[in-house]
């Protein structure tokens, strides 16, 4: 499909819990079609500035602006470690529900709809899985799934949260063609990401935190070994016992 140049635009964006600061005074933009790694240190707010992106967590101070899109066009894949595999769902209704902004909640599948699931399942490997219980999959095939509903969502801005944390080596080959499939369709892809090998190789852009703006921009002029020993200075300073922070008004504001 073709899309409008969306973007993202942190303004002076301080993120946090119970008050207290994960993210502090932010100021940065994510830009239309970029492939985007967030890296940082354990403790560095990465996943706390994709909740902030989506909504479920509100700035205490500051704004996120989102620039020619909703916040429900935006397709987010958490952790898998915050998911809840007990459910008793199939595989495929759980691909399916990456359909739900174009049907509805309530609404059968057309034999339309049933093959264009059937599609996103073979385009990750997953035919013949149709029927299998959600908390029957490896976690490769679990993120293997997730993807297919991602790729059912068709959302301009995609979001994943440790897309590659504790699946092999081929899953993740074969998620990260995915991946660049999305950015040459000129979507806009940001991934929380650990491997900075992985990053140096695979990503154009990356943004360096570690509870404030280190770097952002070309991967190769922010993942400096100067900027990482930086980023790693200052998780290691921080206080556990920050100031809480105000909440201000206003601060998730769409354009």
């Amino acid at each position: 499909m073709a899309f409008t140049k969306p973007h993202i635009v942190f303004d002076n964006v301080t993120l946090g819990y119970e008050r207290h600061p994960a993210v502090h005074h932010l100021d940065a933009v994510l830009a239309p079609g970029t492939l985007t790694a967030v890296v940082g240190p354990n403790g560095a707010g990465k996943s706390t500035l994709l909740k902030g992106i989506i909504g479920t967590l509100r700035p205490l101070e500051g704004r996120i602006a989102l620039k020619g899109i909703a916040r429900d066009q935006i397709a987010y894949l958490p952790q898998q470690a915050e998911m809840d595999r007990s459910f008793p769902v199939s595989v495929f209704d759980m691909v399916a529900m990456g359909l739900w902004r174009h049907i509805g909640p309530f609404r059968g599948l057309s034999r339309q709809y049933e093959d264009r699931v059937h599609e996103a399942m073979a385009a990750v490997g997953l035919t013949g899985f149709e029927h299998r219980a959600v908390g029957s999959l490896s976690g490769g095939q679990m993120q293997r799934a997730l993807f297919a509903r991602l790729l059912l969502q068709d959302a301009p801005i995609i979001l994943l949260d440790e897309p590659f944390n504790a699946i092999d080596t081929r899953t993740a080959s074969d998620l990260l063609a995915l991946i660049k499939r999305w950015h040459g369709e000129e979507r806009t892809v940001v991934a929380v990401l650990h491997d900075l090998d992985q990053v140096r190789e695979h990503f154009t852009d990356t943004l360096l935190l570690a509870r404030e703006l280190v770097a952002a921009g070309p991967t190769a002029e922010v993942m400096t070994a100067d900027n990482l020993f930086r980023a790693r200075q200052l998780c290691e300073a921080f206080d556990e016992q920050a100031a809480i922070c105000a909440r201000a008004t206003g601060g998730w504001r769409l354009r």
